[in-house]
This record gives C-alpha cells, sequence and structure tokens, in this order.
C-alpha cells in the first residue's frame, strides 16, 4: 500500500482520517466562531492548538518544515500560508482565509492526516468580496460534487473551472485560479502524490479508485492570480494587492461515492444541491 504512488486505505483506515477531520472541522468552527474586528491572527492561532491539545490531536501544520504556527491565515491580498502574528489585527471587512489540520494515530502508532480550510469576510465586506468568497466555496463543492460521479481525477479542474466561468457570465465578476497551489494526495502524510490542479487540462488526471484520499483547494484571485512569496518564505501574495480565498475539504473515494472527511456531515449539506448524498466508508 505505501509503495504505490497514490496511497490506497482500507475502510478502518479511512475511519482514523475522518476522526482527524473531524477534529480539524470542530477546531475551524471554534477558530470561525472567535473571528471579529480586534482580534489577532496570533490569538486564533491559540484557539486552534489549545483545542487540538484537548483531544490529544497533534497539528500537522505547525514544525512542517520549520512552519511556525499551528494554523496558515491569511488575510486580503494574503493568498496562502500566512504566520499568523500579533500584528495583524482582522479589521471590519477583511478576508480572512484559515487553514489547518491535524493527526491522530491508530493502534499501531501510525499518524493519519486531515486538512481543510475556510474564507470568511469580517463583517459585511464589499460585494466583489462576497462574490469571491461564495465562488471560491462553490467551486469546492462543485469539484467535490463531480469527484462523486467521475471516473477520473481531472474532473476537479474542470469543474472549478465552469464554476469561475458561469459566475463571470452571471454576474460581471471575473476571478482568477491561483494555478501555483493545487489539491493533493492525503494519508499518512499531509502532502502525497498526486496533485490535483484546480484548472483543467489535456490530461485526464488518475482513475478514482476506493481507498484515494485527496485534501481538494480551489484558490481564486478577484485580480491578476500572479503571485509572490514574501521575506518570511512562507506567505504568498499576490501582485497586484487583490483580495483572494481558499477553501478546502479533504475526501475520501469509497465504494459508491465520496465521503467528505473534514465536514461532520460527511458533506451531506454541500453535496446536496447536487443531488449527491455522502457515501458509507464502508
Amino acid at each position: 500500500m505505501f509503495g504505490s504512488p497514490v496511497q490506497l486505505k482500507t475502510p478502518t483506515q479511512l475511519a482514523h482520517m475522518e476522526r482527524a477531520g473531524h477534529h480539524v472541522a470542530t477546531m475551524l468552527g471554534h477558530v470561525r466562531e472567535a473571528i471579529a474586528p480586534g482580534i489577532s491572527t496570533a490569538a486564533l492561532d491559540q484557539i486552534a492548538f489549545d483545542f487540538l491539545a484537548s483531544v490529544g490531536a497533534t497539528p500537522n501544520f505547525l514544525g512542517y518544515h520549520g512552519y511556525p504556527a499551528t494554523l496558515c491565515i491569511s488575510v486580503n491580498d494574503r493568498v496562502v500560508h500566512g504566520i499568523p502574528d500579533h500584528s495583524t489585527i482582522l479589521k471590519d471587512g477583511d478576508v480572512i482565509s484559515v487553514d489547518g489540520g491535524c493527526t491522530v494515530t491508530d493502534s499501531d502508532g501510525v499518524a493519519w492526516h486531515g486538512d481543510s480550510a475556510f474564507t470568511v469576510i469580517v463583517g459585511e465586506g464589499t460585494e466583489s468580496d462576497r462574490g469571491l468568497v461564495a465562488a471560491t466555496e462553490k467551486a469546492l463543492w462543485a469539484a467535490l460534487a463531480a469527484l462523486a460521479t467521475g471516473d477520473r481525477l481531472g474532473v476537479v479542474g474542470r469543474a472549478v473551472e465552469s464554476v469561475v466561468e458561469d459566475h463571470a457570465r452571471e454576474t460581471g465578476q471575473r476571478l482568477a485560479i491561483v494555478r501555483e497551489y493545487v489539491g493533493h494526495g492525503i494519508g499518512t502524510a499531509m502532502h502525497m502524490p498526486p496533485d490535483v490542479p484546480n484548472f483543467a487540462s489535456r490530461e485526464r488526471g488518475i482513475r478514482l479508485k476506493p481507498g484515494q484520499a485527496f485534501a481538494i483547494e480551489p484558490i481564486l484571485s478577484a485580480g491578476s492570480p500572479a503571485n509572490r512569496v514574501l521575506a518570511d518564505e512562507w506567505t504568498v501574495v499576490t501582485k497586484d494587492g487583490s483580495n483572494a480565498a481558499h477553501w478546502e475539504h479533504s475526501v475520501a473515494i469509497v465504494k459508491g461515492g465520496i465521503r467528505v472527511l473534514t465536514a461532520h456531515d460527511g458533506g451531506a449539506a454541500g453535496l446536496a444541491p447536487y443531488g449527491i448524498s455522502p457515501s458509507p466508508l464502508a
């Protein structure tokens, strides 16, 4: 199993991943509830760290290639990998993306990963920002729904592109897909083969099989998708200063469809508009 380019998990192993995923969902829920004007991103990070400690889970971002925090918190033009700090104080109208994960161990001491992200606006926000956040979340669920009925991984990129194109036709707002940062396999490591692009290509991608698990994470910009990494060697920002949004779920391919591992309902609410119900792990 572990020597395969794309790791296949048993239903029992996926259940461990779902346990990790539910901790991630609860952690991000606590953080989301705390988001308000006047709170620092460091304080939000502490909420996440304290929750994981309380349930005996391990943050998988903290220490990853030297990363110094439990969460990545990216505000406004920060695309991904923003480092929480005490000087970034949220204010009304900010667009804040929160990305986090954890591991749990099985009886053999093997660590299993969960990874998820969301974006919200502090307060009301602008119409442009509301469109950006809503379209990015829609792109995530469209991609997950496509996995439930598709036969190859390339359906993800086509689904994300379709949402972006439909959004432009329906609203006049043109959003850009940030292409350098993509989804990935997940299991006994946070990042595993294969990459999961958020854009269509000539390659249809690998054939979907029960036991596979992926982190699906569309990232959109309200302006140009061009970006750069700051001097901290982590934080990615848009070059034109436009705001960005990021949504992510970890999902398992199972017999009969999919199950969203980082949603307490298995993805039922998000998949319902597509006429899809989450399938059991076994």
